[in-house]
């Protein structure tokens, strides 16, 4: 069974060309925010999280369009947080670093395209600032969210804007797959887009700092990422490219663990990979599921190291199938992300695909508005989910098929409690 996951509303919304298909689906009140993490410790989270991402790159979620001026991007940005309030949520994850640019006065990178339609032209306000002090208005939490390694969703340097970071440092770019990526084998890229995140990090009171499910690119048949020169310049050591290559993100996530501690003690860090991390048919501490991607292996993402290791405070998996899917069993995915998590202090958020709940869908279970409802019960036989995440907003917004309603009336009965 092949359909478009999340990476394909995604990319689709942003102009790449076609959508990645796998054997499963794919994954893409006041100033509360979680309390500060004692020494050499994390931050304590016990109020359930409820959550909505909203996407900017390609226009998804917010601007509704390139180009509206500042008074309607902030009327359509306080709309979406008071969407959130109105379904009894009380975090938001906000995407701020689409395509290594910027939703904030960055000092590293160009103002972002998805705002003005030019990437570099200033739109005359402070999205994040503003986003984050009408967030906790709102008692809401404000997680920042970030993509480290995606420049465009093109191949050509020429179109980025003169000063970008990518044109005047060529050689850290590798062009995959319709599009352009930092290479992630280069330490000084590693230090860069840290340096990038952390300018955010650094002046904005954000509650979390957030990284989706791309890192090294997904997949594309017939299609080279050529890192050779890097590998050999830097891969002495490892038995083999993968190996290496899971070396780099390693690094790079237990490096910006750190540096989040260290620059915002009180915000936390998560991520939201594509939520099979290898199968038990290839590894027997594998999920009991077949989908055609896995992140230890394709995407050089050891997600399950990342949560034993506690660089995380959070994971929010991309548990983008129905109750039942024959392949990748929300039922089976679920119970294995809970015994990961167990025991290590990383809080378990499940990402829920509201974007699929549609009267139309070809999938029989995501035309009945009570699958998603289902998820939740079903989480509720597991104390180690603290929590889920809606893709996306303007799907909690518009609700196509009343799933969010279900969710909200069965579940979310009272307003979320400030966290």
């Amino acid at each position: 069974m092949t359909h478009i996951g999340r990476r394909g509303v995604l990319a689709g919304a942003a102009g790449a060309a076609g959508a990645l298909a796998v054997t499963a689906a794919a994954g893409l009140a006041g100033e509360a925010r979680a309390e500060q993490r004692p020494a050499g410790g994390r931050a304590e989270a016990a109020v359930e999280f409820r959550g909505m991402w909203i996407a900017s790159v390609g226009n998804v979620d917010w601007p509704s369009a390139a180009g509206l001026s500042a008074r309607e991007q902030r009327a359509e940005l306080t709309a979406l947080l008071d969407t959130a309030v109105r379904r009894r949520l009380n975090a938001v994850v906000l995407q701020v670093r689409p395509t290594a640019d910027a939703l904030w006065p960055s000092t590293r990178e160009p103002w972002s395209q998805w705002l003005t339609g030019e990437q570099g032209r200033d739109p005359g306000w402070d999205p994040l600032g503003t986003a984050v002090t009408e967030a906790h208005a709102r008692g809401l939490e404000l997680h920042a969210w970030f993509n480290p390694y995606r420049v465009a969703n093109h191949t050509d340097p020429d179109r980025l804007v003169s000063s970008h970071p990518a044109r005047l440092n060529p050689g850290w770019t590798v062009p995959y797959g319709g599009k352009l990526y930092y290479n992630p084998g280069l330490p000084e890229v590693r230090r860069f887009v840290q340096e990038a995140m952390l300018d955010a990090v650094s002046r904005y009171p954000i509650d979390g700092v957030h990284w989706d499910d791309y890192f090294y690119p997904y997949p594309v048949s017939g299609q080279y990422f050529d890192d050779d020169v890097a590998f050999a310049d830097h891969g002495a050591g490892f038995t083999s490219r993968a190996a290496w290559r899971r070396h780099n993100i390693d690094t790079l996530v237990r490096e910006m663990s750190q540096a989040v501690r260290r620059v915002r003690p009180s915000a936390r860090f998560g991520v939201s990979p594509f939520a099979v991390w290898r199968g038990d048919d290839v590894d027997p501490l594998g999920s009991p599921t077949r989908a055609g991607v896995a992140t230890y292996d394709d995407l050089y993402a050891d997600t399950r190291k990342w949560v034993v290791e506690g660089w995380l405070d959070y994971i929010a998996p991309q548990a983008y199938w129905h109750l039942g899917h024959p392949s990748a069993d929300y039922a089976a995915i679920v119970p294995w992300w809970a015994g990961t998590v167990r025991g290590t202090g990383v809080d378990l958020y499940v990402g829920e695909a509201l974007y699929r709940c549609d009267a139309d869908s070809p999938t029989e279970a995501w035309r009945d508005p009570a699958e998603l409802s289902r998820h939740l019960d079903f989480t509720k036989r597991h104390p180690e989910v603290r929590g889920h995440v809606y893709f996306s907003a303007k799907q909690v917004a518009a609700d196509p098929n009343g799933a969010m309603a279900r969710v909200v009336a069965d579940h979310y009965g009272s307003a979320a409690a400030p966290r």
